[in-house]
């Protein structure tokens, strides 16, 4: 071997001497540092499976989460076997004309003047929900809405468990869009437990249970929107809860329930665009509105309502500022039907009423549902602000018959008063400095009809006293006017005085 293998032999040497000594460096540092660094099996575990996210979900939050989750989930549990789907069917018959497939007959008729026709029969199936509220016996009650089987020949219970049982119609009330079914079964089934839906608030949690679209025993979640909402389809007399619980049609009739499985409110009706699905403005009937009218309909078929015995009418602004009602809520009696429980407890034409036995009354509608309510021959407190003066007045209420409620004859003074403003001027075509008091509305064979009071009058006196707004409208029509009235008016550019209307 001569000197330049030797010397690179000896090279050779001290390069791998060299890398063996990183080599261990590196294997030493490496050892002391996983000594010194703890590794958790979380971390390690996130190592392991890169695709999980090593944030740590709080227990405390957790717990608050899950015992929130297990509440929902026995509200549920509860309320599934007590709300069925009712299946109904609705028959009605149509005269078809026989044309024979003759084009004269198909416009003109049958040439020879016979009425060819006949009928028709065609059948509508209906999806709703109802909810199970009373048993006697095997008999089982469901209380619904009367649109969901009001109208039906055939009706079928579906219940939680899949079964199918026939039913019937037991009573139905369009005024407040309520109806009792009722089938029978030997079989036990819960009943829903009823709560107090004057307690209910905005905010509360709202559990909304049924079968829309034919999605049989659907639950959904909200809360409560609002209370006391007036409107709605049909023009019913209900205060309903708002909610923004999803609710869709064939929810009708199911149970709106609180955060203790207790049924606070009918489902009835959504306020919806062209889709006609939810878009969170869902309203119930408030079950208090119907725990009396379940008696009615067990015993009589249908519902008795009290009878006051007046025509009501929302303040508006012009309105609470003529009478002077600023801050207070009710409703003004602007007419009063002769001879009724109003009229012999002295309740008067241009009453605001505000509380009726210590309730506040807050509109037309909560008065209509709190004197319904009533039971023919109690006697009611009605509190009333006439005047600048706050009265009681005890009123001994009678049965409500639609026949008298709608005598118009007996309907005092039979017209609809407003203080002029720019949308009386435009419509009945008065000068833009028109003041006073003017007619917007006769009812038909009334007291105000028969004198020959006409719509767009403008009243400057009763009974020979001057008026010139709506306070001394009332008041001189309550002082005044007893046995006698007649009205002295402008009509267009003549000043006339109508006849005299003796009682």
């Amino acid at each position: 071997m001569n000197f330049s293998q030797r010397l690179a032999s000896k090279n050779f040497f001290i390069f791998n001497l060299v890398l063996l000594g990183a080599i261990f460096g590196f294997s030493l540092a490496f050892l002391s540092f996983s000594c010194s660094t703890p590794f958790s099996s979380k971390t390690a575990k996130a190592q392991d499976n890169p695709g999980y996210s090593d944030v740590i979900i709080p227990e405390d939050a957790l717990k608050i989460a899950e015992g929130l989750q297990t509440v929902f989930n026995s509200v549920a549990n509860k309320m599934l076997p007590s709300v069925v789907e009712l299946k109904t069917v609705s028959i009605r018959h149509q005269q078809v004309p026989n044309f024979n497939g003759i084009p004269w007959e198909f416009f003109f008729g049958p040439r020879d003047g016979n009425d060819d026709s006949r009928e028709r029969e065609y059948r509508s199936q209906g999806l709703g929900s109802g909810i199970i509220v009373r048993k006697d016996g095997n008999t089982y009650y469901v209380l619904t809405n009367n649109h969901v089987v009001g109208d039906a020949t055939e009706i079928v219970v579906a219940l939680n468990d899949g079964k199918e049982i026939p039913a019937e119609l037991v009573g139905k009330d369009e005024r407040k869009d309520l109806a009792l079914v009722a089938f029978n079964s030997t079989d036990f089934i819960p009943l829903a437990e009823l709560g107090d839906s004057d307690a209910v608030q905005v905010g509360d949690w709202a559990i909304a249970v049924g079968n829309p679209l034919g999605f049989m025993s659907s639950v959904t979640m909200g809360i409560v929107s609002a209370v006391g909402r007036t409107g709605g389809p049909g023009n019913t007399i209900n205060d309903f809860i708002q909610t923004d619980t999803s609710i869709n049609q064939g929810n009708s009739g199911g149970a709106l329930v609180n955060i203790r499985g207790e049924v606070i409110g009918i489902n009835t009706w959504i306020a919806s665009n062209n889709s006609g699905g939810s878009v969170g403005l869902g309203f119930a009937i408030p079950i208090n509105n119907a725990k009396r009218s379940i008696d009615d309909f067990i015993n009589s078929g249908e519902v008795s309502y009290g009878w006051l015995g007046v025509s009501l009418v929302e303040a508006d602004r012009e309105t609470i500022q003529a009478l002077g009602l600023e801050g207070k809520r009710g409703a003004v009696a602007t007419q009063v039907f002769l001879d009724s429980p109003a009229d012999k407890g002295g309740i008067k034409p241009g009453d605001f009423i505000t509380h009726i036995n210590g309730k506040e009354i807050r509109g037309v509608n909560p008065l209509m549902l709190a004197v319904g309510d009533l039971k023919p021959g109690e006697r009611a407190a009605f509190t009333i602000f006439r005047a600048g003066v706050t009265q009681e007045l005890t009123v001994r209420i009678e049965v409500r018959n639609d026949e008298t409620a709608s005598a118009s004859n007996k309907l005092w003074p039979g017209l609809v008063a407003a203080v002029i403003n720019d949308t009386i001027r435009n419509a009945f075509n008065m000068d833009k400095n028109t003041q006073g008091v003017a007619v917007i509305q006769i009812i038909d064979k009334s007291p105000a009809s028969v004198v020959g009071l006409q719509r767009g009058d403008r009243i400057i006196g009763i009974n020979g006293e001057k008026i010139n707004d709506l306070a001394a409208f009332y008041r001189v029509l309550r002082e005044k006017a007893g046995k006698e009235l007649w009205f002295e008016v402008v009509r267009g550019d003549n000043t006339l005085e109508t006849l005299k209307y003796k009682r």
